[in-house]
């Protein structure tokens, strides 16, 4: 299997004093970026670019996400075949999948960080996303102690500082599973596809983003059935009024010092004392 990460000779400029700066030689660390085709029943159904890691995970994740499978076990058999120019996911569906799956084919040649290229329909693009049962309720401290436990883990970004990471996390057991890709799409499909495979019900607990949150980024966590979605930079406005549909509950911007809620704040227990104050709240 390829390594995630490269280490490339490179050369430094650096500013001085006096306006004199100086250049140095070193290597640094980087992302591997592999094209991946997902071809089910011998068809190719998508080609991505990604991180070739949990390549599995990716694999079920993807077929979630874009409603190919509801289930991990909808796939009779799932191959990683190592190409010259790419790895191709090989999978074999159930007949009654692959006539489904023959109806809607599309080919998608996907750069990274895009999650819409080559969906052939503004419908398509803008999907209403799955309704979210009403799930548990968290409190920010819990949102606060989740997104702080995710950077120690993010094994690949330490190394490189150029992967988006999204995980999920529960107040029982603190994070379930994290997942890192140069394309923050993939990130999740592989968080998505860890938790199926795992078995782990997402209604438990919050889904946590490094990146930003976009319309399908609340696409994906509606078909994981999360709750709760946390995100470190903004969201757009499509993606709010997706969330708020869907039953989501979204915060983002999420600092050390706290964070915003956009949609569905009734999921966020802000602890409201005897005497009617509202304590541990968020500026």
């Amino acid at each position: 299997m390829r390594d995630p990460v490269r280490t490339v000779d490179r050369k430094v400029w650096r500013d001085g004093s006096l306006n004199q700066g100086s250049f140095g030689e070193g290597t640094r660390i980087i992302p591997e970026e592999t094209a991946l085709a997902l071809t089910y029943n011998g068809g190719t159904y998508a080609v991505m670019m990604a991180t070739p890691r949990d390549l599995e995970d990716f694999a079920i994740g993807f077929g979630l996400s874009e409603g190919i499978i509801q289930s991990p076990a909808d796939i009779d058999s799932l191959d990683i075949v190592d190409l010259d120019d790419g790895v191709e996911l090989r999978m074999w569906l159930a007949q009654s999948k692959a006539d489904r799956l023959s109806e809607r084919r599309r080919h998608i040649a996907g750069p990274t960080g895009c999650g819409l290229c080559g969906i052939d329909s503004i419908a398509e693009a803008i999907r209403p996303a799955a309704t979210v049962a009403p799930g548990r309720s968290f409190s920010p401290r819990d949102i606060m102690a989740a997104m702080q436990s995710i950077p120690p883990l993010q094994t690949i970004n330490i190394e490189t500082r150029a992967v988006h990471a999204a995980a999920f996390w529960t107040p029982a057991r603190g994070v379930v599973a994290l997942r890192e890709d140069v394309g923050r799409h993939n990130a999740l499909d592989k968080l998505a596809g860890a938790l199926a495979h795992q078995k782990f019900p997402a209604s438990e607990g919050m889904v946590l983003l490094t990146s930003r949150v976009s319309v399908e980024m609340v696409q994906k966590t509606a078909a994981m059935g999360a709750p709760l979605m946390v995100a470190v930079s903004a969201p757009t406005a499509l993606a709010v009024r997706m969330a708020e549909a869907a039953g989501i509950t979204l915060a983002a911007i999420a600092r050390a010092d706290g964070f915003e809620i956009f949609t569905h704040p009734e999921r966020i227990n802000f602890g409201v004392a005897a005497d009617g104050a509202i304590h541990d709240v968020v500026a």
